[in-house]
């Protein structure tokens, strides 16, 4: 079993809490939300075999410094992620990113000047009108969502945790999974997320992802429902040179639904451009 070493950092955002564990080619797993770093415990000692794997929760989430006054929006998460890459001596690691995590990903390589040596994109928000829905409502409304009961407002977390599996989660992972938005303090962390999640943080690179520089490669579950495949679909198609692989059964949280099928893809080698 690979030793597993902590650390934190120092950001503007607030102090990120990272993990990082075996030896080689360095890759970074990067979650979205309503999510954490928990979401790769299946994905990464897997890569630590054969690479030095780092894992950490953006501000905000997790074990990650959450409190009133940060800055959560996307473009700040962007620029604390390519601070992190300085803090660890990465120049060019493999990035792998889920969900906001893809958005966060593209925005520190597109408009931080962070350099990778390839790229997955995992059921992404990168594209399109992605902040619909339930998503919609509580960014606009987080001033009267933060207001609710503890017991409606962890009720309400579980089942879009719950939306976003097309299998379902063992109780003991679920309950992992809401564990940070419990109580009065997760409730805040829960909507001051939300509330500062912007499409124009993402306006601002789609025109840019025609000149993406590094192989990518997307993977999205044939069921999200959080971002249905169009998405995946125009995504495909605003990256040239892009792989697009889907995963049959699977909803938005493909590493919960899929871990299996998805390491498999991870490990193997990129499709060559034509």
């Amino acid at each position: 079993m690979n030793a597993i070493s902590t650390g934190t950092h120092t950001s503007p955002s607030g102090a990120v809490h990272w993990e990082a564990q075996g030896e080689g080619e360095p890759v970074v797993l990067l979650h979205g939300t309503p999510f954490s770093s928990f979401i790769w415990r299946e994905i990464a000692p897997a890569l630590a075999r054969d690479h030095q794997v780092f894992t950490f929760d953006l501000p905000g989430y997790g074990r990650s410094e959450r409190r009133p006054g940060q800055d959560l929006r996307l473009a700040a998460q962007a620029r604390v992620f390519t601070g992190l890459l300085d803090h660890w001596g990465l120049e060019r690691p493999r990035v792998i990113a889920h969900d906001i995590g893809g958005a966060v990903a593209l925005r520190a390589l597109l408009l931080e000047g962070a350099r990778f040596a390839d790229l997955t994109l995992m059921d992404a928000v990168a594209c399109g009108d992605w902040g619909t829905g339930l998503f919609r409502l509580v960014r606009e409304n987080a001033h009267v969502f933060e207001r609710l009961p503890v017991y409606a407002h962890e009720a309400l977390a579980e089942s879009h945790l719950r939306f976003a599996s097309g299998r379902g989660y063992r109780p003991d992972t679920l309950a992992a999974h809401l564990d940070p938005w419990r109580g009065e303090e997760g409730r805040a962390a829960y909507y001051r997320q939300y509330g500062q999640l912007e499409q124009a943080d993402t306006d601002e690179f789609q025109h840019l992802l025609a000149t993406v520089p590094v192989p990518t490669r997307i993977i999205w579950g044939r069921e999200d429902g959080f971002l249905p495949p169009p998405f995946g679909e125009q995504l495909h198609a605003l990256i040239p040179h892009s792989e697009l692989h889907w995963i049959d059964g699977a909803g938005h949280a493909v590493q919960e639904d899929a871990p299996a099928q998805v390491l498999a893809l991870l490990t193997r080698p990129f499709e060559k451009r034509s």
